[in-house]
């Protein structure tokens, strides 16, 4: 039995497209550690932009996500704002002791259904349908959980979401997916990497002005 760690923000269609792979890409004898996080916390921490920061980025994001979903054959409808505010989903995930089930509900109010956050009518039929008061997910131990899956990933040195943990190696991105599997079943494959660890930084801030 393999332990994966899976850091995730349901802010990120990204996240909601491996999802929905892990029954066909992942092997049945792992077992999945549900951390959600907070994106905007690694952008600030990172010093970095998010897609919808660039204009052209943001389209093309949209662009491709639309048509990967297509492509493998999973339902995706973009919810009427994005990016959004996604602490009540986090929070809401995290007062569920991140069950599977409660994820994936979360995940197709905002990526298969196309529902808003911003909606009182849509945030109100999401946590009647999972049984929950609105009361229930403002608990300082939720808030705490929070924060401290923020930290335990950034100290780890995950800078994005999806990502997922596999002794302590990271694998960001939807795309790593396929490359997580085989470093499950052949990490042999991967014993050069220390080398590439080790090449040394150029001159990055000799940019263009």
């Amino acid at each position: 039995m393999k332990n994966l760690t899976w850091f995730f923000d349901f802010i990120s269609p990204f996240a909601y497209l491996q999802f929905e792979s892990f029954k066909e890409k992942l092997p049945q004898d792992v077992n999945i550690e549900y951390c959600p996080v907070l994106f905007a916390g690694f952008l600030k921490h990172w010093e970095n932009k998010g897609p919808a920061e660039i204009p052209s980025k943001r389209i093309f994001t949209y662009r491709y996500v639309s048509w990967l979903a297509r492509r493998k054959n999973v339902t995706l409808n973009m919810p009427a704002i994005h990016p959004f505010n996604p602490l009540v989903l986090l929070r809401l995930a995290l007062f569920l002791n991140c069950e599977e089930s409660a994820i994936r509900e979360i995940f197709y109010f905002v990526w298969r259904d196309g529902k808003s956050v911003d909606s009182a009518t849509d945030i109100d039929c999401l946590f009647q349908k999972l049984n929950v008061n609105k009361e229930d997910i403002t608990s300082s131990i939720v808030k705490e959980k929070l924060y401290s899956n923020g930290k335990r990933a950034i100290d780890l040195g995950v800078f994005g979401v999806p990502t997922f943990i596999c002794d302590n190696q990271i694998f960001w991105g939807h795309d790593s997916t396929e490359m997580l599997v085989d470093y499950i079943n052949s990490p042999q494959m991967f014993l050069d990497d220390n080398s590439i660890a080790n090449i040394p930084v150029g001159d990055i801030k000799n940019r263009p002005r």
